[in-house]
């Protein structure tokens, strides 16, 4: 999509929230409204109905009412606006929200906006600058405190349609008001809408946690606690391939794995800085031994300095490059977690690199052909967001060090041939980033992993290194993770293959199925287990007495990629003959292999990590 496109779909999804709060203004003439902003696909606008419920029920009202606006062609007019006027007119038509933000807006300036949506406001601006005055929209008999873009007319919105409702903190203040927070979809055309709704019902099938339920991979207990995934054999499998897959790209590149402990003396984030920015997602825990203030590891760099600071350090030892794939805590808030996709522990394929800038570049290089495997062999495609900072004083290091290494980025992204985008302010405080984004089968983006360059923790840990001219230099740390968070990528990677995962990462690679429970025939299906065994596969044998078509449409609700039925042919043949799972099969046809052949072409295809049948 062109970017005059996106700014002009941008302007109707705006637009939409306009006409959706004008309806339920005209239906509910006591609405207190908060804010609208365009969001991912759509738009939502949150709304108070003093105490009253909205339900999903009267989404078909709210969509006639806005069809009769649209069908008007109701020009969007922009109002000027001087503040105290803006206050007087918020006060008129009791909004006490818009009050609020415009109080806020004329003492503090519009830092006020900076955790809300500039445009859905009215704020020309989000910086430090006081605000003399403010912009409003007006569409027929409904005014808005709002900067804009819009389109030029009501019926000029394209296709929508109401999702649904939830629960929404005023400007997102756990113990403010709750609103109710009304979304919907919308695109240009039709077509597109319908699309976007039809990639919806698909995800839905694909739904990790009904398929983690499914498949037997993961579950949750009260007991233990929200957040806190306890993963089965099944599940472990799927995760320790993923991670040791992970692991074994960055080996390549002489990494090195190491170990640190899962808790640590609150110290070590305030030297590094994380308490003061992070403190409160911390898990505090208390030693009954010593007076030391300890909290679970939310992260593992701090710890990394700590290998990299335990002895003298010479340039011809850079780059140093750890790798650990370890679990972390953060105390996320109740209301945030949700299956897979935030948790409270965590665990990460985490590396750094310890370099001289002029080695970033490969180091970079390196990392980015990682992760260009990794995806490539999961079946997702991969581009870049190259976040760098803008021309403010908010980023630590100088404008020539960030200046060189956002460069050696580029540099590393083009050499990989990857797709990219730039974007400025972006970057973290302590150095540039490359955001990884992978798209799923149904067409969904997610990111999932991140390389940042950090010039901060080698300063505030004084990491040092002797330079050729005998001088003491810092190194830059790079950051790494190709998989992110482990637990958020299965949410997305089990739903991305919907379950039927390739030979390789498969919990169960192989299910053997007997026709009856004779001697001879356990005796046959024993013998292939051990032949399996002896290759690493994993297989399961169905001995029960349920008939071999029960047998085998379990086999298919499992996902397992080969079925075998065994009985008196396969015996005196001493050939099998399996049942591919549709997704991987080159054909329909069903062809005879011998034991060993068939075993040996899946240990192959698993070791070779393919994502489709050889047979």
């Amino acid at each position: 999509m062109s970017e005059q496109d996106q700014d002009q779909l941008y302007a109707m999804r705006h637009s939409l929230a306009h006409i959706m709060a004008s309806a339920i203004q005209h239906l509910w003439p006591d609405v207190k409204l908060g804010v609208g902003p365009v969001v991912d696909n759509g738009f939502y606008y949150d709304v108070d109905l003093g105490g009253e419920q909205l339900s999903v029920d009267e989404f078909p009202r709210i969509e006639a009412e806005m069809q009769k606006i649209i069908k008007k062609g109701e020009p969007f007019e922009r109002l000027d606006m001087p503040i105290l006027e803006a206050v007087a007119w918020a006060r008129k038509y009791n909004q006490p929200y818009k009050e609020e933000l415009l109080n806020d807006l004329q003492r503090e300036g519009t830092t006020v906006a900076k955790d809300l949506d500039a445009n859905a406001i009215g704020v020309a601006a989000v910086g430090d600058s006081k605000v003399e005055s403010v912009t409003f929209y007006r569409n027929g008999d409904f005014t808005d405190l709002c900067r804009g873009p819009h389109v030029v007319a009501t019926n000029k919105v394209g296709a929508f349609k109401l999702m649904r409702v939830a629960g929404a903190y005023w400007r997102g203040n756990e113990n403010g008001p709750q609103m109710q927070r009304v979304y919907g979809a919308a695109f240009s055309t039709p077509k597109e809408l319908r699309q976007y709704l039809d990639m919806l019902e698909e995800a839905k099938k694909r739904n990790h946690r009904k398929l983690g339920q499914e498949l037997d991979l993961f579950v949750f207990s009260d007991l233990v606690g929200s957040g806190l995934p306890i993963f089965t054999p099944r599940g472990t499998i799927l995760r320790e391939e993923l991670a040791n897959f992970s692991n074994e790209l960055r080996q390549r590149y002489d990494f090195q794995k190491v170990w640190t402990p899962h808790m640590t003396k609150k110290d070590l984030y305030e030297k590094s800085g994380h308490w003061a920015k992070f403190g409160d997602e911390l898990f505090l825990v208390k030693s009954q031994e010593t007076s030391d203030q300890l909290v679970l590891k939310p992260m593992n760099c701090p710890h990394h300095t700590r290998i990299y600071a335990s002895q003298p350090r010479s340039y011809r030892d850079l780059p140093l490059r750890y790798l650990e794939t370890t679990t972390d805590y953060r105390d996320e808030k109740t209301g945030e977690l949700g299956g897979l996709n935030r948790v409270r522990s965590l665990t990460q394929d985490d590396s750094h690199v310890f370099c001289r800038d002029n080695q970033v570049e490969i180091e970079i290089d390196n990392l980015l052909s990682c992760a260009n495997e990794l995806y490539r062999v999961v079946g997702m495609d991969l581009r870049v967001r190259l976040s760098y900072r803008d021309d403010s004083d908010a980023y630590l290091g100088t404008k020539e060090l960030w200046a060189s290494t956002q460069a050696q980025l580029k540099n590393a992204v083009v050499a990989n041939k990857l797709e990219y985008f730039e974007q400025e302010g972006e970057a973290a405080f302590y150095g540039p980033k490359i955001d990884f984004m992978a798209t799923d089968a149904i067409g969904r983006e997610h990111q999932v992993a991140t390389v940042q360059l950090d010039f901060v923790q080698p300063e505030r840990f004084e990491l040092e290194y002797t330079a050729e001219d005998g001088s003491a230099h810092r190194p830059i740390m790079v950051h790494c993770a190709l998989l992110g968070s482990i637990e958020r990528f299965l949410s997305v990677y089990i739903e991305h293959t919907a379950g039927k995962f390739p030979v390789w990462n498969a919990p169960e690679q192989i299910r053997l199925i007997s026709v009856n429970q004779e001697d001879k025939t356990v005796e046959f299906v024993n013998n292939i287990i051990v032949q399996s065994k002896r290759l690493g596969l994993r297989v399961y044998a169905d001995n029960g007495n349920e008939s071999v078509g029960k047998k085998i449409r379990s086999a298919e609700l499992a996902r397992v990629p080969y079925t075998v039925v065994l009985g008196e042919k396969e015996l005196s043949s001493g050939e099998l003959t399996p049942r591919i799972r549709k997704d991987l099969a080159g054909s329909e046809s069903l062809h005879s292999y011998t034991v060993a052949e068939f075993l040996n072409t899946v240990a192959n295809e698993a070791k070779g990590r393919v994502s489709k049948s050889s047979l």
